[in-house]
């Protein structure tokens, strides 16, 4: 990898998510050498996304460069490299391009989508983790929409308008929202000779009720704002199949569709060498204590999505979200100076921040410590704080001027099919042409 070595302790974070930056910042100009991995060369501000899905923001408003936020830490080395696996008891990484020793370790992998063990809906659905299968959902959706235009069949037009999107977390309920506000405002001019009014937007929750995570004051006032805007709510409804064309559930509901939206869950993105059921509990997850170490480990630590602290408060450990990984990162190295420094090393304790979710033009919902509100101001509230927590001044100042001529013209400009996406496997009637 061309690290030098030097008689710094030598710290490695895989992982350039919220949680490894947050700690590579904490430990720039110390005495440590640090080297962060990650198989990306650029951070990802995910809970915009479903955004970039949509056609209201283009990619690289919601990405930065990795190199560029470290550029002024002289002691912090980048790699663009894909870990496959860690030998803990010789304290190596071993990736694609290369070993390399560590004196400590950080995982901070964050999390992928969990299918819980169903391959067809894992080979059939649309994931929306990543910035690429972001790109992927939105060239899909506007490929279906061009499609419904030149076929004749009936049935073939409706699956093709017809989304169904499995969880209503955060995730799903800013998903169905947007697509329920392209249904409103911008199909129907794209698209004058086809009857988008038939559009479909079908939001699928295994429980009892939209947001579980939040209030139930939120969770009911979300839930209205998407029975307002169109989206159809099913609750209590498992879906348990998907072929490329028909949603099957654990009851006699099925669904005609050409796109299916799985954002019912996700779990930890372990890694070989430290994926054995020693270290990994629910979630799939890694079990660590309070101050963050691996179990049965002195040296390597793990750090946001991937990290399990079980707590009183949280017998399942953090959320899985934002703010636990930013807080954990900034502790763990605090705590890994310290170490270095042969002090005590002080335990985690999260600041609770609150939660929220948008879901749509002056509609959100936040949840605080004091208090919850709903609305035109919560939806303010939510885009200060996005705003705020994006890396960079230029993709602030880029988000913050698509959303506001978004709002003025009610459009979404970046809806293009830069590179098509066709899901080859969904068997589609021959298409007419008039």
């Amino acid at each position: 990898m061309n690290i030098p070595r030097v008689s710094y302790p030598r710290i490695v974070i895989i992982g350039g998510g919220f949680a490894g930056i947050s700690l590579a910042r904490r430990l720039s100009k110390k005495e440590a050498q640090v080297v962060l991995l990650d198989k990306h060369n650029y951070h990802t501000f995910q809970p915009l996304l479903y955004q970039v899905s949509t056609g209201g923001l283009e990619p690289d408003s919601i990405a930065y460069p990795l190199r560029k936020i470290l550029k002024n830490f002289p002691n912090i080395f980048f790699r663009m490299a894909n870990v496959k696996e860690i030998d803990a008891e010789n304290k190596i990484v071993k990736s694609d391009i290369g070993d390399l020793k560590f004196d400590y370790l950080v995982i901070a992998t964050g999390s992928e989508t969990n299918y819980f063990g169903n391959e067809s809906i894992e080979k059939h659905s649309m994931a929306m983790k990543s910035i690429p299968q972001s790109l992927n959902l939105r060239s899909l959706i506007l490929e279906n929409f061009e499609d419904a235009l030149l076929t004749s069949d009936l049935d073939e037009r409706n699956a093709l308008m017809n989304f169904v999107i499995v969880g209503a977390g955060p995730t799903g309920v800013e998903l169905a929202g947007a697509l329920a506000e392209i249904k409103k405002g911008i199909l129907p001019k794209d698209y004058p000779d086809l009857d988008t009014r038939l559009a479909q937007i079908n939001l699928v929750q295994s429980g009892d009720r939209v947001l579980k995570e939040m209030s139930e004051k939120a969770s009911k006032k979300a839930e209205d704002f998407l029975e307002e805007l169109g989206v159809n709510i099913w609750k209590d409804l498992r879906v348990t199949g998907y072929d490329g064309k028909t949603v099957t559930t654990n009851t006699d509901v099925t669904f005609e569709t050409a796109t299916v939206v799985w954002a019912a869950g996700v779990k930890g993105a372990t890694i070989k060498g430290l994926d054995a059921q020693d270290y990994i509990t629910r979630g799939n997850r890694i079990v660590v204590n309070e101050f963050n170490q691996v179990n049965g480990f002195d040296s390597i630590f793990a750090v946001g999505d991937i990290a399990c602290m079980q707590t009183e408060d949280f017998p399942q450990g953090y959320p899985m979200m934002a703010q636990p990984a930013i807080q954990q990162g900034k502790q763990l190295g605090d705590n890994l100076v310290r170490l270095i420094d042969c002090k005590p090393m002080k335990p985690f304790k999260y600041n609770d921040k609150g939660s929220m979710a948008t879901v749509g033009r002056n509609k959100a919902v936040v949840d605080l410590e004091s208090f919850k509100f709903q609305g035109v101001f919560a939806w303010f509230v939510w885009m200060f704080v996005h705003l705020f927590f994006l890396i960079g001044f230029r993709n602030r100042a880029v988000v913050f001027i698509n959303w506001v001529y978004n709002y003025i013209r009610f459009d979404r400009e970046a809806r293009l099919i830069i590179r098509p996406y066709k899901k080859h496997h969904i068997v589609k009637s021959e298409v007419k042409k008039s």
